[in-house]
């Protein structure tokens, strides 16, 4: 487990360099004393273990642009993920702006380390959002506007990338809204593609929104014994009363797919019912080959503290190819 006595835990993410686990995770001090300010004071901390419960916290590695200059992410950082391009590690991460709209201007950021440690940020946003498929807040303003709306999205957000199984190039997944589906059944899977990690085309979503989740965060799709899964978070009051009504109040969720694209039935997604609140967590491979989840849980709504990242535990499979406790 890992638990800091003065910094809030939450969305992690992790990188395998073959003898540590890396991990990587949204921070913020608890001398906010007010859980919801943490969105605006995040940064990603640093720590790595050999096991995935004993844990060396390193500090910060990555935080804002603290340079004075205007920046897409000058406000805080949230989730993202790393990947290793054969020479140094990339990661690419969901950033949030001082430009007066609050946490509704996130763009999709990357940074490039040889240690895992120290990073250096790339100088703009590798993909934006495209209104033609996407929610963006020119087609579908939020709550706190400004004057300068072009290219901002209310949801776009926690970039997984990966290599293409078959060697053709790189895929990103973004957590993203469709644009003309109705609140919180609007939650999609965008994908943009590149050759190189450097640029990058964002295509249309690989899935129909209408499934009753009005967000896919922190999406993780790997191939577990032979077959994919896609899993995601989504917060109950994200949901529609219907989605609640049929499958239950429940943050963690899969669904096959034939391939790393999916396609995927979202409306059949299951909730991971053995631990309800457990939130934003890796789906991380072990070394004897088997699968466990980490993450925090989700007990803000409660006034309760699960702001730390949680021991192992194990999963699998089942004969659906849902993602159920081993």
């Amino acid at each position: 487990m890992l638990r800091l006595d003065d910094l809030w835990v939450w969305d992690s993410w992790v990188a395998d360099d073959g003898d540590l686990y890396h991990l990587f995770f949204l921070q913020a001090p608890r001398a906010l004393e007010d859980p919801g300010k943490r969105h605006t004071a995040a940064t990603v901390g640093h720590a790595t273990s050999p096991d995935l419960v004993s844990w060396t916290y390193l500090g910060e590695c990555f935080g804002p642009d603290r340079s004075g200059a205007p920046r897409f992410d000058d406000l805080s950082i949230w989730t993202g993920s790393v990947v290793n391009d054969g020479a140094r590690w990339r990661m690419y991460y969901t950033a949030v702006s001082n430009r007066g709209h609050h946490v509704y201007d996130q763009r999709v950021g990357s940074a490039v380390s040889d240690d895992l440690q120290h990073w250096q940020r790339g100088a703009d946003p590798v993909v934006g959002v495209d209104g033609r498929w996407y929610k963006n807040l020119a087609n579908t303003p939020a709550p706190t506007e400004g004057p300068d709306l072009e290219g901002s999205s209310e949801t776009w957000r926690d970039p997984l990338v990966f290599a293409d199984p078959d060697g053709d190039g790189w895929h990103m997944l973004i957590s993203a809204r469709a644009r003309d589906a109705a609140r919180n059944d609007d939650g999609v899977v965008a994908h943009a593609t590149s050759p190189d990690l450097q640029t990058w085309t964002l295509g249309p979503p690989l899935c129909e929104p209408g499934a009753g989740f009005g967000q896919l965060e922190v999406l993780q799709d790997k191939q577990i014994d032979g077959r994919w899964v896609l899993v995601f978070t989504c917060h109950p009051q994200e949901m529609t009363a219907e989605r609640i009504a049929r499958t239950g109040e429940y943050c963690t969720w899969s669904v096959p797919g034939a391939g790393p694209l999916g396609p995927w039935d979202i409306d059949a997604a299951r909730p991971f019912t053995s631990d309800p609140h457990l939130f934003a967590a890796p789906l991380v491979q072990q070394r004897d080959g088997s699968w466990v989840l980490i993450g925090f849980r989700n007990l803000e709504p409660q006034g309760l503290d699960g702001f730390e990242i949680t021991d192992p535990i194990p999963v699998t499979l089942d004969a659906d190819g849902y993602l159920v406790a081993r």
